[in-house]
């Protein structure tokens, strides 16, 4: 920590999920039929190519040289309503919630706010209608305010919580493919102000600080800020594998499982984990894969971790849920290890 304060960006959560949902992908090749294969190899090139968008703007933020907080790869879930957030990056004058879209083709914003894109192929132009990125973060914007206001019990503080929500919060959508051509000249302000290059964040950021008219948060307050955001992330339980069960070669009710047939001992220690899954489903009133779905018990089973930092390159093992389940995970592995 510098004397006067921190003047370098930190990350308060820098990991993505992105690698291990790949990775996890790719231990189902040759697992499913031709159609099953087409979809996955695709999910894996969208996936590879978000996650490219995605360093190049962890690389402008870590070179920026300014203070700030940034969390990385946030899912929030309220009332049965979710946001998977890219970046949330904790200015002194603003907080910025930015989406982030590595976007093959040129991309065009009409006077309606409608987002279209148009790709190249074989000498043939194709042009497609996108949702519009602005829409989707103007949801997670939603839901933060959401739960922020919730939080107050006074009815004038909730009142205030809202206004000053509204002021210190940007959305911003970031276009991270530098070969991206944006043509936004027929867009609304409102909505061109919104969308950027990847090169253009950090000066973005600047600018808008500058014009800001908000008091200015010392280090201590923007951490305060940061922090309480980062206590609003929780592991994202949803099962990315089971959309391709139906394509699994022998049958659509045929599990998905990786590797080779375990041994008896490794069989003993799959029926232990599943006892303890479903035991702790059932005390927290949860689905069990919210722990682990079966494919992450064979990763966890083929890796058989002995300390907490090697549980979290387990598939679908995050830092909130080998927090939370880590200890006692471990010893019913340590039995077999």
């Amino acid at each position: 920590m510098a004397l006067f304060g921190n003047k370098e960006p930190i990350f308060l959560k820098r990991e993505s999920d992105l690698p291990r949902l790949i990775e996890s992908l790719k231990k189902l090749r040759g697992t499913l039929d031709s159609e099953g294969s087409r979809i996955l190899e695709q999910d894996i090139k969208n996936y590879e190519y978000g996650l490219a968008g995605e360093e190049n703007i962890v690389f402008e933020l870590s070179n920026s040289h300014m203070p700030m907080y940034i969390l990385r790869d946030i899912y929030i879930c309220h009332d049965n309503l979710s946001a998977q957030i890219d970046f949330v990056v904790v200015t002194a004058r603003q907080v910025y919630i930015i989406e982030c879209k590595n976007l093959y083709g040129n991309v065009e914003i009409d006077n309606a706010g409608n987002f279209t894109r148009t790709m190249e192929y074989g000498g043939r132009k194709k042009k497609e209608g996108l949702y519009s990125p602005i829409t989707q973060n103007q949801r997670h914007m939603e839901l933060l305010k959401k739960i922020r206001t919730e939080n107050q019990k006074n009815p004038l503080l909730k009142l205030a919580v809202n206004k000053w929500h509204d002021n210190f919060y940007k959305s911003i959508v970031v276009l991270a493919n530098p070969k991206t051509v944006l043509n936004a000249r027929y867009a609304k302000k409102e909505i061109r102000n919104q969308v950027i290059r990847a090169d253009q964040l950090i000066e973005y950021i600047k600018s808008e600080n500058q014009k800001s008219k908000e008091i200015k948060s010392s280090d201590k307050e923007m951490r305060i800020i940061a922090e309480r955001l980062l206590s609003y992330h929780t592991e994202n339980a949803a099962d990315y594998l089971k959309k391709y069960e139906p394509y699994q070669l022998g049958g659509e009710d045929c599990e998905i499982e990786q590797g080779e047939p375990l041994p008896d001992e490794q069989d003993n220690l799959k029926s232990k984990l599943k006892e303890y899954r479903l035991h702790k489903s059932r005390s927290e009133q949860i689905k069990p894969y919210y722990l682990f779905n079966d494919a992450q018990m064979t990763d966890l089973i083929s890796k058989m971790p002995r300390t907490k930092e090697e549980l979290l390159n387990v598939n679908g093992f995050g830092p909130v849920k080998v927090e939370k389940y880590g200890d006692e995970i471990l010893e019913i592995v340590k039995v077999f290890n």
